[in-house]
């Protein structure tokens, strides 16, 4: 049998792993590539955004115990999950072939599966807290 692994910490979360990684690429692979007027529009807040991800994931989890707590960052994370997959859309279909269209594909499909996987994320947990809730009674 397959035995997943446990979760201790938020790091040990593939979405937080990917999407860590993911703002590494952005910030220093996308970003530069863009011109000089969108300095203060689609680059501050793609790098908003794709910081903002994996720290609310991390954010969530040290409020695991607290249902609505984990829920509500998870919820946001998604939302910026979303705000993420539109920014590097209008990168790649403004700004090619300045910017790696290839590449802002491969970190569109990154943030939307992303945004799959803390909608289940969010799911799972709600089916594990009910369980371990039902246990104690």
């Amino acid at each position: 049998m397959n035995e997943k692994p446990k979760i201790t910490s938020y790091r040990d979360l593939y979405v937080y792993q990917e999407t860590y990684k993911a703002a590494i690429v952005v910030i220093k692979q996308v970003l530069p590539k863009l011109p000089q007027e969108e300095r203060y529009d689609l680059v501050d807040q793609l790098r908003r955004s794709v910081k903002a991800v994996p720290r609310l994931i991390a954010e969530g989890f040290g409020k695991k115990d607290q249902r609505a707590g984990f829920q509500k960052y998870l919820d946001d994370a998604m939302t910026e999950s979303n705000e993420t997959v539109v920014g590097l859309s209008q990168c790649r279909d403004i700004y090619s072939p300045s910017v790696d269209k290839n590449l802002c594909d491969e970190l569109i499909d990154l943030y939307d599966k992303a945004g799959r996987q803390l909608y289940k994320l969010k799911a799972a947990w709600n089916r594990f807290k009910r369980t371990t809730n039902n246990d104690r009674r």
